[in-house]
């Protein structure tokens, strides 16, 4: 019996999708059904170009049509991605945008701005369109991590004769920082009207274009910076920074509850465990587990979200930010790799979260 597109679909529509448990056809995940004589082909539209299941979903397809259909029939399956949003706004600011990602610690020095960095050009490499606002006016630091210290925003003219800032782009990311504008041994010494004020121009008056995600590297704790950002635009999510010792867990709880309170009720994608084990490159093996362990497990567990990473403490990281490399782009560093899957973690939350909760909208918060 000849096989038919109907009897491809047929089989598909028991294929699961592991993150929003529905089946591919009901998803509208399927696409270009081919079928000549035992040759068949269809093409698999992803929720993000970085989607951690992309061989368990082609290998399932395979599967159920040869189960299903004809266990002779060649089989191929083209993978490709449509990047979700949940937007519910109907706000022309940053219209282009789908998702925007709110990166937030409770307290400084726990390498949000490395995660950041790292996460932006990880997204970026599997194939996404990124962009990065470096929301920390008094301590801007995504310049040097992106090796654009001396680069600078140029000023284009948009429609209707208005003119908009071209944000600076380094390794697939587009970015816009204060410390572009500012000299680089300069300080930033505003009040927080003015820090709002300028990062609402960051939002308004720069030509982001099309993305898919853009990142928010928030200043540390809870301030006027938060609360301008999540009034200013339709958050999709959080990811909360912390490391494992005792002090930053308790700080990275502040923040996150921060995200949860019924008038902000922005969803936090997951935490992620910064600087949780040593490694010695001599010993790439060993784990030390200098500030603690499972500090990063047991938050995400008490407050029932996704632990997305853990990123050890490794020399390469460091320098590579230092250096303006971030180690992201060292194929043969494991950090690299702990990166990339991080960078999948949260574009599967973003889309677990689009798929089953509210639309976002800015936040209205009432004095």
């Amino acid at each position: 019996m000849a096989i038919t597109k109907e009897d491809i679909l047929k089989a598909l529509s028991y294929v699961e999708e592991p993150d929003l448990g529905k089946d591919l056809v009901t998803l509208n995940m399927i696409e270009d059904v081919q079928v000549d004589g035992k040759n068949v082909s269809f093409t698999v539209i992803l929720t993000t170009p970085a989607c951690p299941l992309k061989d368990l979903i082609r290998n399932a397809c395979v599967n159920a049509v040869h189960a299903m259909v004809d266990k002779e029939a060649n089989v191929t399956v083209n993978m490709t991605s449509r990047v979700t949003s949940g937007r519910g706004d109907t706000s022309e600011v940053l219209n282009g945008v789908k998702n925007i990602i709110a990166v937030a610690s409770g307290k400084g020095g726990v390498g949000k701005s490395t995660v950041t960095s790292n996460l932006a050009i990880a997204l970026a490499q599997s194939g996404a369109r990124v962009g990065l606002i470096d929301a920390d006016i008094s301590g801007p630091s995504i310049p040097t991590m992106f090796g654009a210290e001396q680069d600078r925003p140029l000023m284009v003219q948009g429609d209707h004769g208005k003119n908009y800032i071209q944000p600076v782009e380094k390794y697939g990311v587009k970015m816009m920082s204060i410390g572009f504008l500012t000299p680089a041994d300069g300080a930033v010494v505003w009040r927080g009207p003015m820090a709002s004020s300028a990062l609402r121009q960051f939002i308004s008056d720069v030509e982001w274009g099309e993305l898919d995600y853009l990142l928010l590297d928030l200043p540390p704790g809870t301030s006027d910076i938060h609360l301008t950002m999540v009034q200013a635009l339709p958050v999709t999510g959080a990811v909360i920074v912390t490391t494992p010792q005792k002090v930053a867990l308790a700080d990275a709880v502040r923040g996150l509850q921060m995200f949860r309170q019924p008038q902000i009720n922005v969803p936090v994608l997951g935490v992620v465990e910064n600087m949780a084990y040593f490694t010695p490159a001599e010993l790439p093996e060993n784990k030390y587990y200098i500030f603690g362990e499972g500090g990063g497990k047991a938050l995400a567990e008490k407050f029932d979200i996704t632990l997305l990473g853990q990123v050890p403490i490794v020399q390469s990281i460091r320098e590579s930010g230092d250096a303006g490399t971030p180690v992201v782009m060292q194929n043969d560093s494991p950090a690299s790799g702990v990166f990339k899957e991080l960078a999948q973690a949260v574009a599967q939350q973003v889309s677990v979260r689009n798929a089953t909760l509210a639309k976002t909208k800015p936040v209205e918060i009432k004095s």
